[in-house]
């Protein structure tokens, strides 16, 4: 009786080829997918400006004004002590998850109060998290949102 030995399995020669293919699909698809995913966080710090402007807006509808710069955004989440003290200030805050949120790229936002544009203006410094900037690191400003 013969035994016959088959060996399967793949070459090295063959799984090199596979591996560039698929360092070729990467290659092609993770610049697009790099590109939607800081679209991605700008589209984010932009809702995330808009929300910090709501809360504002209720602030100034309970408090009869705006938080100074002094006080900054963490006047949405506990009362102030210093500046200005309101007198009806909601004990929860102004924020529902009690904690002023970063931008999408991990930064705090720029609060000022009066503002450049505005009674006050929210800025958030882009991916590069300094002034100016182009593309994905230009800064992102509340009177410019879309």
């Amino acid at each position: 009786m013969k035994i016959k030995n088959y060996q399967a399995g793949f070459t090295l020669i063959e799984i090199m080829v596979v591996i560039v293919i698929i360092g070729l699909l990467v290659a092609i698809v993770s610049p697009k997918f790099m590109v939607q995913f800081e679209n991605a966080k700008v589209k984010t710090t932009k809702i995330q400006i808009s929300n910090l402007e709501q809360a504002l807006k209720l602030f100034k509808l309970s408090c009869g004004f705006y938080p100074s710069t002094e006080q900054g955004l963490r006047a949405l989440i506990e009362k102030p002590t210093t500046g200005k003290i309101p007198e009806n200030y909601d004990e929860g805050g102004y924020l529902e998850k009690g904690k002023v949120p970063l931008d999408a790229w991990g930064n705090p936002f720029i609060y000022l109060c009066p503002g450049i544009q505005n009674d006050y203006d929210i800025i958030s410094l882009g991916r590069d998290g300094k002034e100016g900037g182009e593309g994905f690191d230009a800064d992102i400003y509340s009177w410019d949102l879309e």
